[in-house]
Formats: structure tokens, sequence, C-alpha cells
């Protein structure tokens, strides 16, 4: 069955269906949320949260516009909502405090890897989400341009400015000197 039909379905109230198209982008919505939040838990409940939208609003889907287009906008919207959350607040601030200091090389990686995500995550919100659709959800900048239904050139834009802000940060903040960043180049 092609992946028309089982939204059909869906949208049909097929439960099954569903739980198979869950099953099959499980993986996609995890990743972005992932991505979006630097966060294993935060990204759990972030696609937990995506999953029960996708449930509440397969029917508004009108194949337009591909279902994957459609997913990473639902994804991002739900991580979006889920840190405009008064209590998340509280939570990341709680996380901050509760990161123990590097004692080996991979954790000292683990370490540096939050802090660009933490870096990531303060830049403006266009910029952001272009960066988790190219870097995180590995699509080309025009397939990005697609999704976020601006030209391409746009995207293009929007990863340079994140790059250029994501360096002046670096540079003014001590990290390891041996590193690269997460957006392709040296820091």
């Amino acid at each position: 069955m092609n992946s028309d039909d089982l939204i059909r379905r869906c949208q049909n109230g097929d439960r099954e269906s569903f739980d198979t198209l869950v099953r099959q982008h499980y993986d996609i919505i995890h990743r972005i949320a992932y991505k979006w939040c630097g966060d294993q838990h935060n990204a759990q409940d972030i696609a937990q949260q995506a999953c029960i939208k996708l449930a509440l609003s397969i029917g508004q889907f009108r194949f337009d516009a591909s279902f994957k287009s459609w997913l990473y906008r639902l994804v991002i919207n739900c991580a979006k909502d889920f840190y405009k959350s008064p209590n998340q607040a509280h939570n990341r601030h709680t996380q901050a405090l509760d990161i123990e200091p590097a004692v080996s090389a991979k954790m000292e990686r683990n370490q540096y890897a939050r802090q660009i995500l933490e870096h990531i995550n303060h830049l403006p919100s266009d910029l952001k989400d272009t960066l988790v659709l190219v870097f995180g959800g590995g699509l080309n900048h025009k397939q990005a341009a697609n999704e976020l239904k601006i030209k391409e050139s746009t995207v293009s834009w929007r990863v340079h400015e994140a790059r250029k802000l994501l360096k002046q940060t670096f540079e003014s903040a001590t990290l390891p000197e041996h590193t690269t960043d997460a957006v392709g180049g040296a820091v």
C-alpha cells in the first residue's frame, strides 16, 4: 500500500493504518525533535506530543505538499509549544545545573555537543528551524525551502547567518580548541 492510501485510511479512522504510519515515521519524528531541543528526554516528550497531534490533525492533511514536509512542520510546532510551556523553563534551568564536569574525552565531546545545541536553541526561531531541517533532518537547501515555504536563497542566507552568529558565540565562549562546530566548520 502506498503512503497516500495509508494516510487516507488514517483519515477514515483506521487505527491499524495509523499505527503503521507512526511506526514508519517515528524515527524521523524523534530525530527532528532531538535536533531541535538537544535533550533525549525532552525529544521523547516532544515526539510523543507530535504523535498525539498527528492523530488529532491527520484529517487536515490535504496532499498538496509531501507528507514528510507536513510532518516536519508538525514536529517543529510541537517542539516550540513544548518549550513555551511554563514547566519547561524550570526544567531547562535545572538540567543546565545538573551537567557534570567532563572526566573523559567522550564526556567532553558530549558536553561540547550540549553547548552547541544550547547555542543553537538561542538562535532566532527562523534560523533554528532552518538548521534543524538542513543539518538535523539532512535536507538540502531546496528541500528545506520547500518545507519552510520560502526561497532556496533564503535557506542559504539563514544557514549563513546562523553559522555567523554561532561563530561569534563560540569565539566569545570557552570551548575546547581541538573541536569543530556542529554546522560544518572549524571553530
